[in-house]
C-alpha cells in the first residue's frame, strides 16, 4: 500500500506543475510491463492466484507529493505528475508490485495495522531497489556503510507515520518490531535482489 493520496485524471494545468502526462506514463508503465523483474513479480502473483493485469496499472495526477499507490482489490496507481523517468516509473511498479505480493499471500493483511503496514513496506523498499546506492546518492545520502538499511528504514518511516491509522510513534514502534522478519523475508524472490 505505501504512499496514497487522492488522484485525477490530468489536465493541462497539471502538466505545468511538473512531472510528465499522464499519457507518457502510461507509455512508461507499458514499458515498465517488460522488464525482467517486473514480469517476474507478476508471474509470481499469478502463481499465488492474484494475477495483476496490465488494465490494474494506470498512471493519474495525484495531489500529493507521493509517486503511487497500491490499493487492494483495485490496483496501482503511478503519479504521473511526479515521475520525471522511465526509471522512476520502473521503481514504482516494482515497489507496489511488492506491496501486491505481500497483499496476495496474507489473507489477513490489514493495512490499517501498523505493523503490517510496515511490513510490506520494508519489504518493498529493500527487494524493489528504492534503496540503491545510486538512488541514494542522487537523492544527496552519502554514506558508505550502512546506507540500505538506513534508507529503507526513513522511507518505511514516512510512508506508515502517512497512514491515519499510525502515528509516527506507532509507525516508528512498528518498523522496530517486525524489521528482523521482514527485511530478512525476501519473497518471492530466492535473494534480495
Amino acid at each position: 500500500m505505501g504512499e496514497q493520496g487522492s488522484a485525477a485524471e490530468k489536465g493541462p494545468a497539471a502538466a505545468a506543475a511538473g512531472g510528465i502526462s499522464v499519457e507518457e506514463c502510461d507509455d512508461m508503465i507499458q514499458k515498465s510491463l517488460k522488464t525482467p523483474t517486473v514480469k517476474f513479480l507478476r508471474e509470481r502473483l499469478a502463481k499465488a492466484g492474484c494475477s495483476v493485469g496490465p488494465d490494474m496499472i494506470r498512471a493519474v495526477t495525484c495531489d500529493k507529493q507521493i509517486t503511487g499507490g497500491y490499493v487492494p482489490g483495485k490496483g496501482i496507481i503511478v503519479c504521473s505528475n511526479n515521475m520525471r523517468s522511465q526509471d522512476d516509473v520502473n521503481q514504482v511498479v516494482k515497489h507496489k508490485l511488492i506491496n501486491a505480493y505481500d497483499d496476495c499471500r496474507a489473507a489477513n493483511l490489514n493495512w490499517a495495522n501498523c505493523a503490517h503496514h510496515a511490513c510490506s513496506e520494508i519489504r518493498a523498499n529493500h527487494l524493489s531497489g528504492d534503496c540503491h546506492y545510486k538512488r541514494e546518492l542522487l537523492r544527496g545520502n552519502v554514506k558508505i556503510r550502512g546506507h540500505e538499511q538506513e534508507c529503507v528504514r526513513r522511507r518505511v518511516l514516512k510512508a506508515v507515520a502517512a497512514n491515519p491509522h499510525c502515528s509516527e510513534v506507532a509507525a516508528s514502534d512498528a518498523m522496530d518490531a517486525v524489521w528482523d522478519i521482514c527485511y530478512n523475508d525476501t519473497q518471492p524472490f530466492d535473494r534480495a535482489p
